[in-house]
């Protein structure tokens, strides 16, 4: 089927829950949003590749994206999927499970790819995971992003974002209560910066080892990207979370 004309629009469920994310994170933190995203990428086909930090980092995304007039379709666990109701309005509004851990995760960038090809904009965490490195620095990322940038050809964009952390706990639910009540007197500052599109330095996915490298050149622009944003934290976080766990087997070392 051709689909050079079939451009993706997001539905009217997730532009309201745009709105709905930007008017929840204006109510817990005080958002600051930097950078941009260039006019003519705003629609797709683009790649926003973000760190990960907290489970309120999608909805931290969702909030600065809308900022930006950029509606991104979820790269998100599957999990969320299976929720009621909320499992189909992701599917609704257009979001891609990823069965992490399966055969099935090679569906999920099929799907992605699709939906770059027809215009999308696709918000994915390289890393694969809420990171865990001591220090809440970007880790060793996995190489889903940049297979799927170097299939289509489409622009990478680094989406930093700090603060979140300070709003829901790692282990939320558990905790969450407490995380919040805590956000709705303190109101943190959360801060997002859209950097400028990688240079992924490869011209086809065939190139041995060409998503390694641009998975890393992704890494690294997504620590450059962040440092500005946490200048007085340079190498641990102020705000300790005791109930996240601390791994140290995917620190990222700069690519040369």
């Amino acid at each position: 089927m051709n689909t050079a004309h079939t451009t993706w629009q997001p539905p009217l469920i997730w532009r309201a829950a745009l709105l709905l994310a930007r008017g929840l994170v204006g109510l817990l933190a005080r958002l600051e949003v930097t950078g941009d995203v260039p006019a003519h990428l705003r629609r797709g086909p683009l790649v926003l590749a973000a760190n990960h930090i907290s489970p309120f980092d999608p909805v931290v995304m969702a909030a600065a994206c809308q900022t930006r007039g950029v509606a991104p379709r979820i790269m998100a666990t599957a999990g969320l999927f299976r929720v009621p109701a909320f499992g189909a309005a992701m599917r609704h509004a257009g979001h891609i499970r990823v069965d992490r851990g399966t055969s099935a995760v090679h569906r999920a960038l099929d799907d992605a790819a699709t939906a770059v090809a027809r215009g999308s904009v696709i918000l994915i965490y390289p890393e694969g995971r809420i990171g865990l490195d001591p220090g809440l620095w970007p880790e060793r990322g996995k190489t889903g992003a940049a297979r799927l940038a170097l299939a289509c050809g489409a622009p990478v964009v680094p989406v930093a974002q700090w603060g979140s952390h300070e709003v829901l706990p790692y282990q939320a639910p558990r905790g969450m209560l407490r995380g919040v009540a805590r956000s709705l007197w303190r109101r943190p500052v959360i801060r997002v910066h859209f950097g400028t599109p990688v240079d992924l330095g490869e011209t086809a996915a065939a190139h041995p080892g060409a998503a390694r490298r641009a998975t890393d050149r992704i890494i690294d622009a997504l620590t450059d990207t962040l440092a500005p944003l946490r200048p007085d934290e340079p190498d641990l976080p102020r705000h300790i979370d005791p109930g996240r766990p601390s791994d140290s087997s995917r620190v990222h070392r700069r690519s040369a």
